[in-house]
């Protein structure tokens, strides 16, 4: 596919997901993930034996292949007219990313926080692992931040990253991992082996966007008058204090904008306590999250057009 096709995919699919948010569960490629997962989970528990870091790794290999095969037989079969081609791949991108979905969920974790904190308590237990039921109004806050700035690396800027490079089988390749990732990359006695191999491929993955997203994340908040100053000094610091390799670098630079310090009890805190946890601060690393989605955006197609008509003008 040629790179003008390529951005203008990406385009359309982004507006896609602004607009219309995720498809229907029934047929949306990531629900279809789960369900793989959750049937070579139960399979490796039937069969012990199928129970380590060979078979994870057969796995994960084998998964790539299987929704790479779907989507390259779903674009071929579109491929006749070339409008409808564009669309389909579009809509297929668009299942590789979540910007709505991102957004709308921390928003209406702020809206219930404001409303009542057991109801924030159980909203924001659909996205974060730990327990929130004894959560305070300033644990929520930190929580909702957390995985707002955490997922502007996996569910937007990762994706995107790689279907800039490797089109429309690379968001989908990526997102495979990370979905394996999310539900088998766990250090604990029932993923330990079969989780092995997606969670080093995830951190291998995300290596690069992360540190882009930091920067990113950086010079939005110059543009939005935040303290980008200290969102760098704090992402250099703190950016490395979090179990994952990537995870904490656009944290810790959300931290350092915004002048709070993100707490996972036990686990890490990023940040300085300038300013308090208070339910508008969810509103600003919002705001925070928008800019650096669109910068990502802005700079990806243009770097990655220039690099296409370089290469054109050279051969």
């Amino acid at each position: 596919m040629d790179p003008t096709s390529l951005i203008l995919i990406i385009l359309i699919a982004l507006v896609i997901d602004v607009l219309f948010g995720e498809l229907p569960s029934k047929i949306h490629p990531v629900v279809l993930m789960g369900k793989f997962i959750d049937y070579f989970k139960n399979f490796k528990e039937t069969y012990p034996v199928f129970d380590n870091k060979f078979f994870g790794s057969l796995f994960t290999i084998s998964l790539i292949i299987l929704f790479s095969g779907i989507f390259i037989l779903i674009l071929y079969l579109s491929s006749f007219n070339y409008s409808l081609l564009i669309i389909i791949s579009s809509i297929l991108i668009s299942t590789t990313f979540s910007i709505k979905l991102l957004l709308s969920s921390a928003a209406s974790v702020k809206s219930d926080l404001n409303q009542d904190l057991n109801k924030a308590r159980k909203s924001i237990s659909y996205l974060v692992s730990r327990d929130t039921s004894q959560l305070s109004e300033e644990n929520i806050v930190s929580a909702v931040i957390e995985t707002l700035t955490e997922n502007i690396t996996d569910s937007i800027v990762s994706p995107l990253f790689y279907t800039f490079l490797f089109g429309v089988l690379g968001g989908i390749a990526y997102r495979v991992v990370n979905t394996l990732d999310a539900m088998i990359g766990y250090k604990n006695p029932e993923n330990i082996y079969i989780g092995w191999f997606p969670a080093k491929f995830d951190d291998l993955l995300n290596y690069l966007p992360a540190r882009i997203t930091g920067i990113l994340v950086t010079l939005a908040a110059l543009l939005l008058r935040f303290d980008w100053k200290n969102s760098y000094r704090i992402m250099r610091r703190d950016a490395r204090k979090t179990p994952s390799p990537n995870s904490g670098y656009s944290m810790a630079a959300a931290a350092g904008a915004l002048g709070i310090k993100l707490k996972k009890i036990g686990s890490y805190e990023l940040g300085d306590d300038l300013n308090p946890l208070i339910p508008e601060k969810i509103d600003e690393a919002i705001v925070l999250t928008k800019l650096t989605t669109l910068l990502f955006i802005i700079f990806a197609s243009i770097i990655f057009g220039s690099f296409t008509l370089l290469i054109k003008l050279i051969i």
